[in-house]
């Protein structure tokens, strides 16, 4: 899983920082170990949250579980599961979370159902939509 790979789904609308030297995230993770903090940038250019990145689970090409705190989240689960479909692969995304102001609960899952479904159709436009 690459920082390129992360921030071509979320363009042009967000983009995350790395450090200069990571070119896989999943790279030497170690469970419950924190990575690095990511700052999340809207349009590529103002902070609007940070991800203090975390793995609790990686199946290198397959699958992982994340479990981070960001600056808007106490908790902040993903996991990405990859599995093999007809004519390609079928990538599910499951999102849990708790904000630490709850009265946001509503605009953070707007807000995030939003992101990942600009995500997928970035996906589907990169690696193309299985033939029905």
């Amino acid at each position: 899983m690459s920082p390129s790979g992360v921030n071509r789904e979320f363009r042009p609308f967000l983009r995350m920082t790395f450090p200069a030297h990571v070119s896989d995230l999943t790279a030497g993770w170690q469970p419950g170990e924190r990575r690095f903090r990511s700052w999340l940038l809207l349009a590529g250019v103002v902070p609007v949250d940070y991800d203090d990145l975390v793995f609790e689970e990686v199946e290198p090409g397959r699958r992982f579980l994340e479990r981070s705190t960001l600056w808007s989240q106490r908790v902040w689960e993903h996991e990405r599961v990859i599995e093999p479909a007809e004519g390609g692969s079928r990538i599910t995304d499951r999102v849990r979370f708790v904000p630490r102001l709850a009265w946001l609960t509503g605009v953070h899952r707007f807000v995030f159902r939003t992101v990942f479904r600009w995500r997928h159709h970035r996906l589907r436009g990169l690696f193309g939509t299985a033939a029905a």
